[in-house]
This record gives structure tokens, sequence and C-alpha cells, in this order.
């Protein structure tokens, strides 16, 4: 699998230190979980003036795969086991925590808030505030940067940040005209206007509205989008099996080793306990390439295999300030520092998200690529992660649709999503940068790395990168 990855992609016109270098390298499992080496050396990135953020700790349930053990709950049933077990990882007081910030993408309209209904299921005080946010694919990165914000501000000391999707269980609408014909017949007062407006129904008026995961501004599904972009990079059918094989083989060695520390257990009512996820399924090539193209058919090269997977799943992160955590007992994990959000073209350039944030970022923080010790990118589809490296490697994209004189480059393999990414481990869409965060801060505790670069893209056209330095051990 290595060497075909490897020899595919020195094929693409990139630069001869990223073919030479990164990519030549052999992605077997066993070389991706060495034991932990030295620490390096590094300046910290603390600001004089500035409040310095750290995460204390983070937890996630187990990310499913859609109509599996959570079909039957709703969305704050999720995030509420989420805060219950952070609180439990943590023992931190409830009364401790002055406000609390979740994302999703799809809302269920009867807790459209669900931060709140999740906050107080969880059993924290009616006087908490909390807000729900959502920014696609990086509504959990929003909710975290809202906390750092709030911390940094002086607003808060302590912050939960999390989020939620259910995708098991989507809103599905009425059609426009049969809502608009039952909010009329609520409002009228007779029963000969309401036998009026009855008369008016016609069997189209009962086609649901489905929902889809595509773009309202372009109309264009997001597998499209990862189709098409993965055309307009040369990647290929091959390419993309092979990186979705590595990820999920990557996935199930990290979770056999116990490496998914954020992983917490979750009583499901009725069912059994859930303890791990369910989406890490290592294939074969030729398994892989059976399978037909699942949005351009039928010379497309997306297909469910080298796609992430509909994923229910929540997340939640404690935040605080170095000097609130250090006076209540706690060992931080990391600092979270420097940040960038981005916003690209929706249909041309809908995921390149963290090619555009990667330099940013860096160049915020005052760091090369080659100071960052591990990189945890999300992985929408195969496709649009080696779409997403190529372009951060590609001079003539960097001058061209950046508008920088060359390019940032692109992470050795040997540092990058080396414990599996969403393509495996599921994207519960409001809840993965919460994953990506604390996977990096514990990948840089074992690795003995000081710097993680974490870097999502998001329908909409958008994108996040952020900075996480390794608390002094």
């Amino acid at each position: 699998m290595s060497s075909m990855l490897s020899s595919a992609l020195r094929n693409l016109p990139v630069s001869s230190a990223w073919a030479a270098g990164a990519l030549a390298r052999s992605l077997s499992c066993s070389s991706q979980f060495q034991a932990a080496v030295q620490p390096k050396s590094k300046k910290t990135l603390g600001k004089t003036g500035v409040k310095n953020v750290v995460v204390v700790e983070g937890v996630r349930i187990p990310f499913l795969q859609s109509g599996t053990s959570y079909a039957d709950l709703m969305p704050h049933d999720l995030a509420r086991a989420a805060l219950q077990g952070l609180l439990t990882r943590t023992s931190v007081p409830r009364d401790v925590v002055d406000y609390i910030v979740y994302g999703t993408v799809i809302q269920e309209v009867k807790t459209s808030n669900v931060a709140r209904e999740a906050a107080l299921g969880a059993g924290f005080s009616d006087k908490t505030p909390a807000h729900t946010v959502t920014m696609a694919c990086i509504s959990s990165n929003q909710a975290m940067t809202t906390g750092v914000g709030m911390i940094a501000a002086g607003q808060c000391d302590v912050v939960v940040a999390g989020g939620v999707e259910l995708m098991s269980d989507v809103p599905i609408r009425h059609s426009r005209k049969m809502r608009k014909t039952m909010l009329t017949l609520n409002r009228a007062k007779t029963l000969g206007q309401k036998l009026s407006l009855i008369s008016k129904i016609r069997p189209d008026y009962f086609a649901p509205e489905l929902p889809a995961v595509a773009e309202f501004s372009t109309s264009e599904t997001m597998g499209h989008s990862a189709d098409r972009l993965a055309a307009a990079f040369g990647i290929s059918r091959l390419e993309q099996d092979e990186y979705a094989l590595r990820s999920h083989s990557l996935a199930k060695k990290a979770q056999d080793e116990g490496l998914l520390q954020d992983v917490v257990p979750f009583k499901v009512p009725g069912k059994d306990t859930v303890t791990k996820d369910n989406g890490i399924r290592p294939s074969s090539m030729e398994q892989m390439g059976k399978l037909k193209p699942a949005f351009v058919k039928p010379y497309g090269t997306v297909t469910a295999a080298n796609s992430s997977f509909l994923t229910d799943g929540a997340s939640a992160m404690l935040i605080m300030s170095e000097e609130k955590a250090l006076a209540m007992g706690y060992k931080p994990k990391a600092y979270l520092r420097d940040f960038v959000y981005v916003s690209q073209d929706p249909k041309d350039q809908l995921l390149l998200g963290p090619a555009y944030a990667t330099p940013k970022v860096l160049e915020k923080a005052g760091l090369t690529l080659s100071d960052i010790d591990v990189f945890e990118f999300h992985e929408a589809f195969a496709g649009q992660i080696l779409a997403n490296l190529k372009a951060m490697d590609s001079d003539w994209f960097a001058q061209n649709y950046m508008g920088r004189k060359s390019k940032v480059g692109a992470p050795a393999l040997d540092k990058f999503n080396t414990w599996g990414g969403s393509l495996s481990l599921g994207h519960p869409f409001g809840a993965t940068g919460c994953r990506l965060v604390i996977t990096a801060a514990h990948r840089l505790k074992k690795e003995g790395g000081q710097y993680g670069l974490v870097a999502a893209c998001a329908a909409g056209g958008q994108g996040h990168a952020m900075i996480v330095e390794l608390y002094p051990q």
C-alpha cells in the first residue's frame, strides 16, 4: 500500500522535496507507532499581556455510524453524555464552569439551543449560560475559539466547549406549500374557512423535503465537489482508496493499542454500553475497488469507501485560563495558541480550507511547517485531503489563488493523522473539531513534540486552523 500511494503521488506535479521526502516514506502501521522521543526544545508561543488558555481535558462518546446504537436518541442526549463523561474524567465542580458553548450543524428544532438543553440534562446550574454555534464541519472549532476569546478577554475563567451531531434522525419537512397551508389553517376561525383551505391541498403538497448535504448557494452536494476537486488536482481513484485504507489501518492500530484516550463509554438507554468507535473497518484495495462512484456517475472517483460516513457523536472539552487551572490543581494537556478562519469560493474551492488556513496560522504564530511535530487534518474525503496537500505544495497554486509568493509545503506523512482520521473514526459534523485538538495534544505528549497544527474544511467554502502547544511536562 505504501509504495503504491507514494508512487502515485510522485507522479503528480509536485516538488521533488515532497516526492523524495515525505511521501516516499513508508506508510506501514508499525512505523507510525514508535516509542515516545525526547521533547524538542523550542520557544513557547505565549504572548506578553495575553492570558494563556489551556486545554485541561477533552472527551468524546464513541463515534458511531448513523442508524446504529444511537438511532433512537436525540442530539441533546449525546451532548449530555459527552458532558457527563467530561465531568467524570475531570471531577470539575459544575458550578465552577462559567459558560458552555456547543457546535452543531443539522439542528433538531425542539432543542435548537442544544448546548443549553444538554447542560441542564448533565446537571449544570440553570444559572450557567450556554449557547450553540453552527459553522458546518468546523462548528466545534468555533465553539472552542469562542471559549478562548471569552477567557482571553477576561470574561470567563472556565469554559466547556464541544459539539454534537445525530445523523440518524435529521428533520424532514413538509413541502413549503403544505407548511403554508397548515399555518394558515391554524389561524382560520370558522369551519368554512378551514374546509376551504383543506380543499386546496393537492397530492404534491405531501411530498417531503428531504435534507441533503448540499450547498445552498450552488445546490451541489459535498461529494460532487470532492469529485471535481480530485479531478482538478489529478487525484486518481487508486490514490484515494489507498489513502482511505491507510486511515482505517492506522485508526485500527490506535484503537487496539488504547491510544484513543478521549473516548469515554456511554450506556445507551435500553441498550448495551458503547465503548468504541464502530466505523473503523480496514478493508482491502480489491474490495474497495469494487465499489461504484457515489456521486459523479459513472466516471467519478469518490466512493463510499474513500469518503467519511454519516456519523452520530458528541465531544466536550474543558478549557481554562492557565492561572485558574493551576489554582485548581489541574495539569493542563496543551495550550491553545494562534488560530485563523478562512473563506473561499463555495463552488470550486469548497474543501480547500486547510490549504488556505495553514500558511496563515503558521505566519501568525511565527512558525514554519518544519516546526510542526504533529498534524491533525479533517478528512472529509480522501480526495479532499490529497488535493489540499498538493495545493499546499504548489508554487503555482500559491501564486495564482492565494496571493503568496511561494508555497508553504506539505506535511510529511509520518507526522500526519497517524492515529486515523474522519474517514475511519467518523465525522459527526459538529463534534469533529474537538477530536482533532485533543488528539493533537495526546500525540504531542506521546511522541515528544511541542507544536501541533489542526486544520479542517467546512461547507460554505470555509476553513479553520489552530496551533496547539504541548503543556510543559
